[in-house]
């Protein structure tokens, strides 16, 4: 294996593995706990004061980590970047909710400005300087890039704030964000690997941080992510896939996260338009499997696995 990919799998590993122990502590020292909804799953309530913000253990573990090759791969600095500024919304809301003890966080349109913002800086910097196109790789079609011009702006915005997003409601069980995103990191690293893409070290350093993350955060969880990981996790799955111009692939190995927002969405309209009826037990989908019964380390499980299948077809389609 290639050392620029086995060496950060390692080091963001370990460094993960690390810094756990060293940072878990001190959220729990400030008090940042978890809080669990009276009327969400009943099973969670128990969650209630594990400490949350988690994901500034594997932001620095990949910061750390992707710095000592952003000279020799400069493609890593964009998706660096978006994961870091992501990550910077995600810690700024979860400071007013935990620390601030506002139950609103950011506002909406807040969160929406500063997440365009980060979106418009990654289309400046990709467009000015880097030599990737917007042109999109099409799945199952060797080597056939669509250009759809000036509309590939808007399809930006619309692809990144929405994985972003994607990602934040699938952080909801233990474990099951992280999982999921390491299978997506795996897919990327070895992907970049095979079209000399240039970001398989930051790719590797998520993979490993998020496998060090793992630990602690696997059933029953020691520390929670927050916002501040999930948002990063998003940022750093949109960036990736359009550093490698695959932003259409998303939807094949990120269908979970697209499944996560649309449970959303149509459980929000059902219930608007119904008075009140519902279409799942519980949204994000997750949820509702566990109110059918699922233990969390199943649903996890199974997503896990449906995640390597879809990433398995999405290195087909490449």
């Amino acid at each position: 294996m290639n050392e620029k990919v086995w060496l950060p799998i390692l080091a963001g590993f370990v460094v993960s593995a690390i810094l756990g122990p060293v940072i878990i502590p001190v959220l729990q020292k400030m008090k940042m706990g978890q809080t669990e909804r009276e009327e969400g799953v009943q099973a969670h309530l128990k969650k209630a004061g594990t400490p949350t913000m988690g994901g500034v253990i594997f932001l620095l573990s990949i910061t750390l980590v992707s710095l000592f090759y952003v000279r020799e791969f400069p493609h890593v600095i964009p998706v660096l970047f978006v994961t870091l500024g992501f990550g910077l919304i995600g810690f700024w809301d979860d400071y007013l909710k935990v620390v601030k003890k506002d139950p609103d966080g950011l506002l909406p349109k807040q969160k929406m400005a500063l997440q365009i913002g980060v979106t418009g800086i990654f289309a400046f910097y990709m467009i000015r300087f880097t030599d990737v196109s917007l042109a999109m790789r099409i799945p199952f079609l060797k080597d056939t890039l669509l250009d759809i011009g000036w509309l590939a702006i808007p399809l930006m915005f619309f692809a990144v704030i929405g994985t972003v997003n994607g990602v934040n409601f699938t952080d909801g069980l233990d474990g099951l964000a992280s999982t999921v995103t390491a299978v997506v990191a795996g897919f990327f690293t070895m992907t970049s690997l095979w079209l000399s893409g240039g970001i398989e070290p930051v790719t590797s350093a998520v993979l490993g941080a998020l496998l060090g993350f793992l630990l602690y955060n696997v059933y029953p969880a020691k520390v929670f992510m927050g916002d501040t990981g999930s948002l990063a996790l998003g940022g750093f799955v949109a960036a990736s896939a359009y550093m490698l111009q695959m932003p259409v692939f998303i939807v094949i190995i990120g269908l979970i996260y697209l499944v996560e927002v649309l449970s959303v969405m149509i459980q929000v309209t059902y219930f608007k338009k119904t008075g009140g009826k519902r279409i799942f037990k519980m949204a994000p989908i997750h949820h509702h499997f566990e109110l059918c019964g699922w233990s969390e380390t199943r649903v996890v499980a199974v997503f896990g696995i449906l995640t390597i299948l879809l990433c398995i077809i999405g290195f087909l389609a490449v």
